[in-house]
């Protein structure tokens, strides 16, 4: 076992590199195994690992689950923030403009779901740059009513791909 400073005044990590079939496992608190290195080159993280910025991975991901994240929106002029989730949900209390911002740049494919809820008789303005086919955005859902929509970018925001996906939704 070989032990190398964790880049900090305290603390330290374990790498062992005498398992028998090979593989190097990281180890933090002394005992703790957070990253295991197989010699088929895949890596395997503890349960709960957390990753923050950009991760690239090169080939298929293949994941067991996927969690979108949920943000609820307010107000007559809500903003969608891209870098915030995936999944958007609204109940509108008066005419409505939506904003896009921060989408991914352009080449890289990035969707979101909008659950659009309706508190009364509003009006809903979408930005300039969401494609509707026909080029007619939907009729806004009547009070008490949900419509779910989805739209879709591959060139930064430049255009927006949006659809119906569900009207009057339960």
């Amino acid at each position: 076992m070989s032990i190398i400073a964790a880049g900090t005044s305290s603390g330290q990590a374990l790498v062992n590199t005498g398992n028998t079939d090979g593989t190097l496992v990281l180890q933090t608190n002394g005992s703790t195994t957070a990253l295991t290195l197989g010699t088929d080159q895949s890596a395997t993280f503890a349960a709960g690992a957390t990753f923050s910025g950009a991760i690239s991975v090169t080939g298929e991901f293949v994941a067991t689950s996927l969690n979108e994240t949920y943000v609820a929106l307010s107000g007559t002029t809500p903003t969608v923030d891209c870098e915030a989730g995936n999944v958007f949900a609204l109940s509108t209390t008066g005419n409505t403009t939506f904003t896009f911002s921060n989408p991914p740049s352009s080449g890289t494919g990035y969707g979101f779901i909008l659950k659009l809820t309706a508190g009364g008789t509003h009006t809903i303005s979408w930005p300039a740059s969401v494609d509707w086919a026909a080029a007619t955005a939907p009729d806004a859902p009547a009070s008490g009513e949900t419509d779910v929509l989805g739209f879709l970018t591959y060139d930064g925001g430049t255009t927006w791909y949006g659809f119906l996906a569900g009207d009057a939704m339960g």
